[in-house]
């Protein structure tokens, strides 16, 4: 049942990130990948929001949801590209706001 729940919230999550993301960079030229930024917010919320209840909605939006929806792997690579292209105050300021807005989110959505 764990792996069901988990896959129901994972094909939810993945879809709306896509979608987030490819909405988003319609819509801005900024030089910190603020759709990845907020993505990754959304679901530290959602994550602190939901871990610490019940079994059934940790494993569906927590560990499904939150999981498919963040993305560790988008985020490491816009930051290794900012610092690439010599982009590097760029990088760390991207790199720190989704560090302290992302631990800030998931404290916010626990202790809701």
């Amino acid at each position: 049942m764990r792996v069901i729940l988990i896959a129901l919230g994972a094909g939810v999550g993945a879809p709306m990130r896509y979608l987030i993301d490819k909405h988003m960079k319609k819509l801005h030229g900024s030089l910190v990948p603020l759709e990845t930024l907020l993505i990754n917010i959304l679901g530290s919320f959602v994550l602190g929001l939901t871990i610490h209840r019940s079994a059934t909605i940790g494993f569906l939006l927590g560990t499904g949801f939150a999981g498919a929806f963040t993305t560790w792997s988008a985020f490491a690579l816009e930051t290794h590209d900012l610092f690439k292209d010599k982009k590097r105050g760029i990088a760390w300021i991207y790199l720190a706001l989704t560090l302290v807005l992302g631990v800030s989110a998931a404290a916010v959505g626990n202790a809701l």
